[in-house]
């Protein structure tokens, strides 16, 4: 990392010198425009304002969090808010059950933390200089509160914390303090802090100050220690007043309030308030107060505005730079990247550009150096995407001309961003992609936004499977928003058919291409099962000439790597290249196949009902158990149903073959396909082991059997429960979603899809030979037999017993079949009739699927249309969900899906003993191609550090040398002249955090 950091740094050196460079018309002149020219001005160096925007996002991690994380308990769903309740286990688990959090951020920086253990010896502040005592200290609770600090910001360095964030923010102006010009600047301005006049970090936290739930007193704390350690830098924190906030924040406002003799705290309700640390007081300052008639998110329940946008508008106001940037809360900054921050920001107004009325471009993008890719295979398929689009894509939109701000951390031009409302819109519902939107913004404005190589941030991403899946969700349905939006009919009536093209493949063409593929998949296996029913097979395809008689070996996603190899080859070089494209393959395609019916179906349920979700991801590391719950919860509709849909196509097409005699294309790909939706996020699960499969099994068998929310009173607690995504058994989990869907989407688009189904069902009535409909009756006399067991178990308090006999009653249909249609039903083998079973079986799922749909379009017509004008909008709402109720149960739903949940418990299993087998003969192979190689080192079952240092430690004692001493134990040496670098006129920094950034590099460190 240290020398790709130093070759790219050295390498975009040249940018700035380099007339056709992208800052071209940009004279460089050393005696005037290097930063330590002899004739440098600092009056040259634009103003920047950094915003970050947070809500309650982890700003430190604490001390319980890093010491949890080895329990079982630990890899369970937690308790939401601590309160404990009988199935109320729905937040998810805080480890992964094998090792503690902090023990897995060590695995990825062992020597760091090797370097960390030397730094306090050499300083004095522990006796033992072994990293591994000062962890078991740590986790026994046995270190003094000041060395728990360290400990817990060494860790906020290497997660996606608000803290990163903050302090790399901070390493501009730490860039600019190290330069003479401006030590001499601010030397005769003794009452500022360095350097305050060319830049400021604002840290706009929406929750600061109130209590739970809406708030968080711990990150308070955590918020209130960075303000203090980084007193002396320009650091500000903007919070919003409201009446929820706790009193020490109000009496604060109400004394400043007081001393200026303004109005009191009574005269209004809402606030911005600009403050920062009082080192004297040792408490945080009121600098400004600007009161608001109305609350910071407008609207009310799901149809508030957009958090982020608003937060990033509480900021905005406060902000005194020229130009302006928004960071999200998961980014870091390379100390070396500061120094090319007043070069990048003199695109927006070269020095010699004569007409000074408008900059160049209003928003400026620069690349993002994916840090989480460090964290496991998913961290690196993540990385792999985002750095395709967010460095190949947006280099190449630029060049075109066509590139639009598609995402933080750009830079804005803050004249122009204060005069349209802000930096994102925040309408709800349909800005849920804020930023696409202020790219709409610049191209209907005419204005431009480019793109630069030469300067890159940190930029963190989702490391877990389900967090990745929730973000492609958001994007993707974000996308159905942008197709909506005013925005999007306004600009495509302005621009032409070329620029049109341009436009549409740089927003949503790649979700709607995902869409349309995902639609033909099951187009293709439906047209080879209608070709077999009308007897035509390959032979006579091939003699029509038609490309269906051979099967696609190789997929054309295969050649998609190949820009990205070639761009890679040219960046990195070939072998680095070849062994990153070639050796992430496989972990690619599975998680890209699986990530494309994610896409998919977000888009298919957002074009329904018009809504587009946000979904929160929470960013957790990489280690944290996945639990077959959440999984379930999280893919049942989008990808296990459709799974098992394609799987009965697939089998019905290579039986029918079979009994016809004709040849069969193998469908490869289409296998390959299903089998990915089924297993992927078990193959993306960490550390298989037999005790976590134990747990699960038990705790997703009680998930499929809870009776949470199976009383009629407790309908609305479901469809709230189903909201907030805390289903609490499978029951709510299928209940809620058919209430959404049913109460989200229109009535007009209900009656399409009806018809459609209607057509569908009658065309399989033409085409299906009358001897296969006829297996029609053994389903239905099943259906009738398995309503008596419905009516015992609604008479029995819910028995579940009853429950798993209807599931298991549609197997009686079998040997019934010889009394219901004679000796022909089952006749000459169950075998040669398993095409009708299963094609009958189909039609007659369809069947109970259309009638469901007709009995809820007629009771929502009666509710809503008909004779209940006069009840009220609850008591229709009331009703029409427990129509859902009943249909949900009366169609055998719920059953249905009682019966993929246990075929999908066999599934989990299986793969789950695989890779536990894997994992024990092969030296935890699954572990290493995960996570890393430190924990596959660990012995099999065995906790990371339990019982042993880390292995480059033990390497080290094996060898009898003192790695810390040989690569960088001069912590105590370099942070004395860094402490001198910040001191000005009596203003220093307590610690040396300038290059606390820079430890995440062993050779820099």
């Amino acid at each position: 990392l240290a020398a790709e950091r130093l070759a790219f740094f050295f390498h975009s050196l040249m940018w700035i010198k380099s007339p056709s460079g992208p800052a071209r018309g940009m004279a460089f002149h050393s005696e005037t425009d290097a930063l330590t020219g002899k004739d440098f001005d600092t009056g040259s160096i634009p103003s920047l304002t950094m915003i970050i925007p947070c809500y309650n996002e982890c700003v430190v991690p604490s001390e319980e969090f890093l010491r949890s994380g080895a329990l079982r308990e630990d890899a369970m769903n937690q308790h939401p808010d601590n309160q404990v309740g009988v199935g109320d286990l729905t937040n998810p688990p805080v480890g992964d059950g094998m090792n503690s959090n902090l023990g897995f951020i060590i695995s990825q920086f062992p020597d760091e933390w090797m370097f960390l253990t030397q730094r306090l010896h050499n300083e004095g502040q522990i006796e033992n200089s072994s990293s591994h005592a000062l962890y078991k200290q740590f986790m026994h609770q046995s270190l003094r509160p000041e060395i728990v600090g360290e400990v817990r910001l060494w860790s906020m360095f290497r997660t996606q914390s608000v803290g990163k964030t903050v302090v790399g923010a901070l390493q501009y102006g730490r860039a600019l303090a190290t330069l003479p010009k401006v030590r001499q600047y601010y030397q005769e301005r003794p009452h500022k802090r360095i350097p305050e006049d060319h830049m400021e970090v604002i840290l706009a936290h929406q929750t600061y100050g109130q209590d739970a739930p809406e708030g968080d007193p711990e990150n308070d704390d955590a918020v209130r220690m960075l303000l203090a350690r980084y007193s002396y830098d320009s650091l500000y924190l903007v919070f919003d007043l409201t009446p929820a906030s706790n009193e020490h924040v109000t009496g604060l406002v109400k004394e400043w309030l007081r001393a200026r003799r303004g109005y009191g705290l009574g005269a209004f309700k809402y606030a911005s308030v600009k403050c920062r640390w009082d080192p004297a007081r040792q408490d945080i300052s009121i600098l400004t107060v600007l009161p608001r008639m109305f609350p910071l998110r407008l609207g009310q329940g799901d149809f508030k505005t957009q958090g982020k946008a608003c937060n990033q508008l509480n900021g905005l106001r406060f902000a005194s730079g020229h130009y302006v940037q928004a960071l999200d809360c998961n980014m870091g900054v390379f100390i070396g990247e500061g120094f090319k921050v007043p070069y990048v920001l003199r695109v927006f107004m070269p020095a010699e550009k004569r007409d000074r009325s408008a900059p160049r471009c209003r928003y400026l993008g620069f690349r993002e150096y994916i840090f989480t890719s460090r964290e496991g295979t998913v961290g690196k398929c993540h990385a792999t995407a985002e750095w395709t689009f967010g460095t190949i894509y947006q280099r190449f939109l630029s060049g075109m001309g066509t590139r639009m701000h598609y995402g933080h951390p750009d830079f804005v031009d803050g004249f122009w961003v204060r005069n349209r409302g802000g930096m994102s819109k925040s309408s709800p519902v349909v800005n849920l992609s804020e930023d696409i939107f202020a790219g709409y913004n610049v191209r209907m404005r005419e204005e431009t936004s480019p793109h630069i190589d030469a300067l890159e941030f940190e930029k963190g991403r989702e490391s877990t499977f389900n967090a990745a899946s929730n973000f492609f969700s958001k994007i993707s349905g974000g996308s159905i928003a942008v197709m909506r939006s005013r925005d999007n009919h306004l600009l495509c009536e302005r621009v032409g058919l070329f620029h049109s093209w341009s436009f549409y493949f740089t927003s949503v063409a790649f979700y709607l291409s995902n869409l349309l593929i995902d639609f033909s998949i099951y187009l293709y296996v439906c047209l080879f099962v209608m070709f077999t029913l009308a007897n035509i097979d390959l032979g006579r395809l091939s003699s029509l000439g038609s490309t269906f008689s051979t099967e696609w070996v190789m997929s054309m996603g295969i050649f998609s790597i190949f820009p990205q190899l070639l761009e890679m080859i040219l960046e990195f070089g070939a072998l680095k290249a070849f062994r990153e494209v070639f050796g992430m393959l496989p972990a690619a395609t599975f998680f890209f196949i699986f990530q494309n019916k994610n896409i998919s179906s977000s888009m298919r349920t957002g074009a329904n009902t018009g809504i587009a979700k946000y979904f929160f991801t929470g960013r957790p590391m990489a280690n944290q158990h996945q639990t077959w719950r959440d999984i379930y919860v999280t893919y049942w509709r989008s990808h296990y149903k459709p799974a098992f849909n394609l799987l009965m196509l697939y089998i019905v097409y290579q039986v029918l073959v079979r009994e016809t005699f004709q040849g069969a294309l193998p469908m490869v790909l289409i296998f390959i396909s299903a089998v990915a939706w089924l297993i992927t996020p078990i193959l993306f699960s960490p550390f298989p082991r037999w005790h976590l499969l134990e747990q699960d099994i038990r705790e997703f068998s009680a998930f499929i059997n809870g009776v949470a929310g199976k009383d009629e009173s407790e309908v609305f607690e479901v469809e709230s429960r189903g909201r907030r995504g805390k289903a609490r058994t499978m029951w709510e989990c299928g209940l809620a979603a058919e209430i959404s869907n049913w109460i989200d989407t229109s009535s007009e688009v209900l009656c399409i899809y009806l018809l459609l189904e209607c057509a569908v069902l009658c065309f399989l009535f033409m085409i299906i030979p009358a001897e296969i409909l006829d297996y029609l009756w053994l389903f239905i006399v099943t259906l009738s037999l398995n309503s008596l067991l419905l009516l015992l178990y609604l008479q029995s308090n819910l028995s579940n017993i009853l429950l798993n006999l209807q599931t298991l009653g549609w197997l009686l249909a079998l040997p019934m079949g010889s009394y219901i249609m004679g000796p022909q039903a089952l006749s000459p083998s169950l075998w040669v009739r398993l095409p009708e079973l299963i094609i009958s079986f189909g039609v007659f799922l369809k069947i109970l699927n259309v009638l469901k749909q007709i009995y809820l379009l007629v009771c929502k017509a009666g509710l809503f249309i008909g004779s209940c004008k006069r009840a009220s909008n609850s008591t229709k709402r009331r009703r029409y969900f427990e129509a859902i109720r009943r249909a949900h149960l009366y169609f055998q739903q719920h059953q249905i899906d009682m019966a993929e949940a246990y075929l999908l418990m066999i599934s989990n299993t299986v793969v789950s003993l695989f890779l536990m087998l894997v994992d024990r003969i092969a030296c935890n192979v699954h572990t290493w191609w995960l996570l890393n190689r430190e924990l596959a080192r660990t012995r099999y079952g065995e906790q990371y550090l339990l019982k042993a240092p880390p292995k480059i430690e033990a390497d080290c004692l094996r060898e009898g040398s003192n790695y810390a001493s040989e690569y960088g134990s001069d912590y105590s040496e370099e942070e004395p002249s860094q402490r001198g670098l910040l001191q000005t006129n009596g203003h220093h920094t307590p610690e040396t955090e300038a290059s606390t950034s820079d430890r995440q590099t062993p050779p820099l460190a």
